[in-house]
C-alpha cells in the first residue's frame, strides 16, 4: 500500500495574487518552488506564476493539477477550485515588476492583492494612497509576493505596515 502524502491547507484571500498564495502554501507545508512544481507535475509553471510570468498563460488543465479539489482526489495537492484559482491570475494587463504594495491594506489583511500589479493601478481604491514600489527607507523595490516570508523589507526590516505613513 502507497502512502499518500498529506498536506496543511490554506484558505486563499478575496483578490490575493497567486504569487503570494503560492508562496504562503509552501511555507506552510516546507516547499521549495522546485518541490511544489515536481508534486505538481507543474515545475515550469509554478516557477513563473510566483514571478508573475504568465506567458503562457495557465491553461485549465495546469489549475486543475494544482487544485486537485475533488472527490476522485481526495489527496489533491491545493484543494483550492479551479474557478478561485483563476480569480488569482490578472484579468487585466499587468505589470510583471515592480512589485507594488498598499501597507494600509497589507496593515489591515497581510497579503498581496493582484490588482496592485494591474498598470493603470496607481493608487489602492480603499484607502485612496498611491502605491509603494519600493521600500520609503532604503529604497530596495520589493521582492515577489511568494518570497514575502516576514512581511518586511528585505533590506532594512522596515515592517510594511508601517510603511503607509510614506504613501500619498
Amino acid at each position: 500500500m502507497e502512502i499518500q502524502p498529506w498536506w496543511f491547507m490554506i484558505a486563499p484571500y478575496e483578490g490575493e495574487s497567486i504569487s503570494h498564495f503560492l508562496g504562503r502554501f509552501r511555507r506552510e507545508n516546507e516547499l521549495t518552488p522546485s518541490a511544489l512544481g515536481k508534486v505538481t507535475g507543474l515545475s515550469n509553471a509554478i516557477a513563473r506564476w510566483e514571478k508573475f510570468r504568465f506567458n503562457p498563460p495557465p491553461s485549465l488543465e495546469q489549475l486543475k493539477k494544482l487544485s486537485a479539489c475533488c472527490e476522485a482526489d481526495p489527496c489533491g495537492i491545493v484543494q483550492v477550485e479551479v474557478a478561485i484559482l483563476q480569480t488569482m491570475f490578472p484579468s487585466a494587463p499587468m505589470k510583471m515588476t515592480p512589485i507594488r504594495l498598499c501597507s494600509a491594506c497589507y496593515g489591515e489583511k497581510p497579503y498581496h492583492h493582484m490588482k496592485w500589479q494591474y498598470k493603470d493601478i496607481y493608487r489602492c481604491d480603499r484607502h485612496q494612497l498611491k502605491l509603494l514600489s519600493e521600500c520609503p527607507n532604503c529604497k530596495a523595490r520589493f521582492k515577489f509576493p511568494a518570497l514575502w516570508v516576514d512581511s518586511l523589507c528585505h533590506r532594512c526590516f522596515t515592517p510594511f505596515t508601517e510603511m503607509k505613513h510614506n504613501q500619498y
